[in-house]
């Protein structure tokens, strides 16, 4: 294939640690190598902790091209904004960060991204929802770019046994953004000699996910059913009692519930939504109980000692452990815990009779307080530790006769009331003060401190009295974890703390 160019054609690739980006550029490289270009490569590391991808650069520069002229082509170090032809994103928030690069221009990048997350840490650290909105970013990387290609690579992978590099290469091929055939691909993966076979698969997934993308399903709560007869008793019983808007959501808040506790569990959650919907009015789309579906599965699997316990020993969360440090199945990992538990935390757990006189003596407080002044180490991956943290999980039948569950479910029933009573009065008025319950959260003093801002919020005597007010406050709650800006919020008010 032909090729006369007068600048060196660019590539910047966005990809996070344990993605292949290295695999991926050398492929790229090779693969130009081999078919009359001459080809450069080279990154800038991102930082720790995710807060940004490595990005790769990749020119090249057609040899003809270059012997007419009769000189080497010059290339960059580092993407120029304005004049990258193609951008590769391995997951969707670098997706957005490429195009705030300047990366993406219209009418000359073809984009090709991941659709699934790997969330940051801020994001995670975020005292509310801090969480992207995925939908705009496609939204502007649709409009950004000359071609926009993304579906769930790492989906493609994990279904073909393969690594995303492979699949995102698939793509690349199928996109028709580098003037070279399948075959040119193809080839390069067999001449590197290693995972031939994997390599392949994922990359015929990538080119087939550009291609022929999936079509949506006629149901769109079917993709979320686990296998599993309480997984498809819960989809039907959803199907029968609630409107087609809250069902996608219902069906994920109820499965949350199945895997926190049990399918009893997951019952509970479905008949309090089901009761709720009952009155809510079908002219506003049912958007009342689409965010109590939300809110109220995120309030019913909060995080205790049992739940953290069950989360840190799972099989999965090693498999991704292993995958991040880039951990072959023959070297030996060690995982570390920092935990410390306060003294809070400990009567979450323990049934009420026992935690209730502890929590309001202060002479109990006093005699215990030594044993939570220290954190510990556990090593997750020993056979103590994971011990230790097992029979802790396994506590998840005895969850509801703890201290916190009577204290959450009584908190849960006030909040399903408060919005119920609202709505009657302004619709608007009920969906804040939905929302608004996601300043409580966590454990111990962050939630005592959450569950007291959300009070002051919603109290028609210190703050709450509109929509308004109700969302004002609520993001004020969220602003900074001391409540400096909250008080100057409620006092603004005019009613005061």
């Amino acid at each position: 294939m032909s090729d006369t160019r007068e600048r060196p054609l660019s590539i910047a690739m966005l990809a996070l640690g344990g993605q292949g980006g290295g695999v991926l550029t050398g492929w790229l490289v090779e693969t130009a190598e081999a078919n009359g270009y001459i080809a450069q490569s080279t990154y800038v590391a991102g930082v720790a902790q995710r807060t940004g991808a490595t990005v790769y650069c990749v020119e090249m520069f057609p040899r003809e091209s270059a012997r007419v002229a009769g000189r080497l082509p010059v290339f960059t170090p580092y993407p120029i904004p304005g004049d990258v032809d193609l951008v590769i994103a391995g997951e969707m928030a670098e997706t957005g960060r490429a195009i705030e690069k300047g990366f993406v221009t219209p009418n000359i990048t073809t984009l090709i991204a991941s659709s699934h997350r790997v969330y940051s840490m801020p994001e995670k650290e975020a005292l509310g929802d801090g969480i992207m909105d995925l939908a705009r970013v496609a939204e502007v990387a649709d409009k950004a770019s000359k071609q926009f290609v993304c579906f769930d690579m790492q989906q493609a992978a994990d279904d073909s046994g393969s690594i995303i590099s492979s699949v995102l290469l698939g793509a690349i091929a199928a996109s028709g953004a580098l003037p070279f055939s399948r075959d040119a691909f193809e080839e390069t993966i067999r001449r590197t000699g290693k995972a031939i076979d994997t390599n392949l698969r994922g990359f015929a997934a990538g080119h087939d996910g550009v291609a022929t993308p999936p079509a949506a399903p006629d149901d769109p709560i079917i993709k979320a059913v686990p296998a599993g007869a309480n997984g498809e008793r819960l989809a039907q019983r959803i199907r029968d009692e609630l409107p087609e808007a809250v069902r996608e959501v219902a069906l994920h808040g109820a499965l949350r519930a199945l895997d926190y506790q049990d399918s009893k569990y997951a019952d509970e959650y479905l008949d309090r939504l089901s009761a709720f919907a009952g009155v809510d009015a079908d002219g506003h789309g049912y958007a009342l109980t689409t965010e109590v579906a939300r809110q109220l599965a995120l309030q019913m699997c909060y995080e205790d000692t049992i739940r953290v316990a069950d989360l840190k020993i799972r099989s999965e969360r090693f498999e991704r452990i292993r995958q991040q440090v880039n951990a072959g199945s023959d070297k030996p990992v060690r995982i570390v815990e920092y935990v410390h538990p306060r003294i809070e935390e400990f009567c979450d757990t323990l049934p009420t009779f026992l935690a209730t006189p502890i929590l309001r003596s202060s002479a109990l407080r006093k005699g215990l307080s030594p044993l939570f002044r220290k954190g510990r180490n556990i090593t997750t991956t020993s056979i103590s530790g994971f011990l230790l943290l097992y029979l802790v999980s396994r506590l998840r039948p005895l969850r509801r006769f703890t201290y916190r569950y009577g204290t959450q479910r009584k908190h849960i029933n006030d909040w399903l009331d408060r919005v119920t009573a609202a709505a009657v009065d302004d619709y608007d008025y009920g969906l804040a003060v939905a929302q608004c319950i996601e300043i409580v959260r966590g454990y111990g003093e962050t939630y005592e401190r959450g569950l007291a801002r959300y009070r002051a919020t919603v109290d028609p005597n210190k703050g709450g009295r509109s929509a308004d007010a109700v969302r004002r406050l609520h993001r004020a709650a969220l602003a900074d974890e001391k409540g400096v800006v909250f008080e100057e919020a409620l006092a603004s008010t005019g009613v005061g703390s």
